[in-house]
């Protein structure tokens, strides 16, 4: 039986919530997101909120799901001086959960990597539709 905690609009695993509300890090190469290759979108794991839009995903290498570019006022960024360095945090612009960073080496158009965890993050395919129960 899986644990759950409640997050700002539902509930999230204990891994989710250390993501999403604790600033948390997945192990890299650990998200199933990272192969996902159909149409569809990618929404915030604790609100539902459309982040991120399958045509934007790349293969970055980097270990985590990546995207050159956001849906539009989806997410914001603070700067996040953690660990010794300064990096931008991305978080959802809707209930401020935790994504994952920016960097600007990404491709074109944009140069922007937005790098992000799996476990911030629900698969939605394009032919589902968005009131379906436990969709992604």
């Amino acid at each position: 039986m899986t644990s759950t905690v409640p997050g700002f609009c539902g509930v999230l695993t204990p891994e989710q919530y250390a993501v999403l509300r604790e600033h948390g890090t997945e192990r890299p190469f650990t998200s199933p997101l990272n192969d996902e290759k159909r149409a569809g979108t990618f929404t915030c794991a604790d609100c539902g909120q459309v982040l991120f839009e399958s045509a934007t995903k790349y293969e970055s290498g980097s270990g985590w799901p990546s995207f050159w570019d956001m849906v539009p006022g989806a997410v914001d960024t603070t700067e996040d001086r953690s660990h010794g360095m300064l990096r931008i945090e991305v978080h959802c612009s809707n209930c401020q959960g935790h994504l994952g960073h920016v960097f600007p080496d990404g491709p074109r158009p944009t140069g922007l990597r937005y790098c992000i965890n799996g476990l911030a993050l629900k698969f939605i395919p394009q032919d589902t539709p968005r009131d379906t129960p436990n969709a992604g």
